[in-house]
């Protein structure tokens, strides 16, 4: 039997439709290589990014893997005055997620999450499923049965 991630499991309890790839763990790969071992266009490889708000309040920020994310876009997806990406070492306590394997579904605790505008445009998107070496490929409709989303313009 194959490893499952928390994320995985999460999917399953909510009998959602997932299709999960995997490769050998050898440390954290960009999107663009992801998308390159599976052969996927890299606009549907969608990294996961977690930020501090001015107010104090963390946002989490699901965009291609091929993009930046444009901090005034996304602070005004979600209010705020500004927005910063938070340090490596806070993303653990705060998620329960490692850099190169944090998703936006199984967090610690639920953040307010932003999709960049074009996910619900493909069948099915991929991101991680909340450890490096795996994935999800889901649809946007079915990621938000299982968190709450809003979408938004978010790239440079």
């Amino acid at each position: 039997m194959e490893e499952k991630t928390n994320v995985m499991r999460i999917l399953e309890q909510k009998k959602i439709a997932y299709v999960p790839h995997t490769f050998a763990a050898e440390g954290a790969k960009s999107g663009l290589e992801i998308a390159a071992l599976f052969g996927f266009d890299p606009a549907r490889v969608f990294k996961t990014l977690v930020t501090v708000g001015k107010s104090g309040a963390h946002y989490c920020f699901v965009i291609p893997a091929e993009n930046e994310l444009d901090l005034k876009k996304a602070a005004a997806a979600v209010k705020e005055k500004s927005i910063a990406m938070i340090k490596s070492r806070e993303l653990l306590p705060l998620t329960g997620y490692v850099h190169g394997g944090c998703s936006p579904i199984g967090m610690k605790k639920a953040l307010p999450t932003v999709v960049h505008e074009t996910a619900p445009r493909f069948e099915t998107i991929l991101f991680s499923a909340g450890k490096i070496g795996f994935h999800v490929e889901v649809s946007f409709a079915d990621l938000q049965k299982v968190i709450r989303v809003q979408t938004a313009d978010l790239t440079v």
